[in-house]
């Protein structure tokens, strides 16, 4: 699988992304013997949606799907988890990404809409909080501090006020839009509550908006998925979390361990059904499931042990069966 860089990817994260290219023939495996076998015979158009976190992943694996499937084109958007489902249950996307669960009351607008669909975890986040480099203090937050900081009574602009000994530095927040699944798991293992959160903060669903913000303050501090952090690594700094047992750094074993809590979370794509009946849908489909260990490793992603990676093999076979 040709690997690309995952700068190049992230960068196209605001926009919707139309991906084209030209190769020969499809490498993924299929179990089912059925769409996905003959490669560059199948033609037609995928449409995705959704979560900015799960992006560069589900990005990724359309380029390479696109240059062994030359006749099929996808798109991938990135404009939230939940803008992202309101698009997938109208019917408008053939699948969403998204950095939490499917939410009761989204499951029900699809059912509505007689949407059926399957949820596929596809990688691990550890969600990270950053910190300009010039800011040496804050190494470590415990979640209590965090709470103070976002919670939505909190009036807390300066550092001196968020510990004894901190600096009187101001502090300015950014951090995902209330469409984005990042928001909604933050808030609810931080604040207690999904979607309560300060609103005098920088809000954007782009997360390469975030990156600039913290960068370009001293006192900033912001949230996104672990992979942002990543390659933006010498332009911020990650905070280590204290959940009670100690200092944690954000990390691809601390998240598969179970030592980065409660910040670890699980990534997935919900296809549906009726768009897997497709072709060119089961394609991309069979092609990402095959290949998703190493999907998530060229787009430094943290890929899934071996017992998430059965359960995705067994998911997507009772989906496609």
């Amino acid at each position: 699988m040709k690997k690309t860089s995952f700068g190049i990817v992230a960068a196209l994260a605001s926009l919707s992304l139309l991906l084209a290219a030209c190769g020969g023939s499809a490498s993924g495996d299929n179990s089912n013997g059925e769409a996905g076998t003959d490669g560059g015979d199948v033609t037609g158009q995928v449409r995705i949606d959704g979560s900015s976190t799960v992006f560069p992943l589900t990005a990724l694996a359309a380029e390479d799907f696109q240059l062994e499937n030359p006749g099929v084109q996808v798109t991938v958007g990135s404009s939230g988890t939940g803008g992202g489902f309101e698009k997938f249950c109208r019917g408008e996307t053939d699948a969403n990404d998204a950095s939490r669960p499917v939410k009761d009351d989204e499951a029900a607008t699809c059912a509505e809409a007689g949407v059926e669909f399957g949820e596929l975890q596809v990688a691990v986040d550890a969600l990270t909080v950053v910190v300009n480099p010039a800011n040496d203090w804050a190494t470590c937050l415990t979640i209590e501090e965090l709470n103070k900081i976002w919670a939505p009574d909190s009036a807390v602009n300066n550092w001196s006020q968020v510990r004894e000994g901190f600096p009187d530095e101001e502090l300015k927040l950014f951090g995902p839009g209330t469409d984005s699944g990042t928001f909604d798991y933050f808030t609810d293992v931080i604040n207690g509550e999904e979607g309560a959160s300060r609103t005098d903060f920088t809000p954007s669903e782009d997360d390469n908006v975030i990156v600039q913000g913290v960068a370009g303050s001293t006192g900033g501090l912001g949230y996104f998925g672990y992979s942002y952090y990543e390659e933006n690594a010498d332009t911020l700094t990650a905070v280590e979390i204290d959940s009670g047992a100690g200092c944690v750094i954000p990390s691809a074993e601390n998240a598969q361990n179970g030592t980065y809590v409660p910040l670890a979370r699980p990534l997935f794509v919900y296809p549906s059904k009726e768009a897997l009946t497709r072709p060119e849908v089961r394609a991309f489909f069979d092609y990402y499931v095959a290949n998703d260990a190493s999907i998530a490793e060229g787009a430094q992603f943290i890929a899934l042990n071996p017992e998430q990676q059965a359960k995705l093999q067994a998911d997507y076979a009772a989906l496609t069966q």
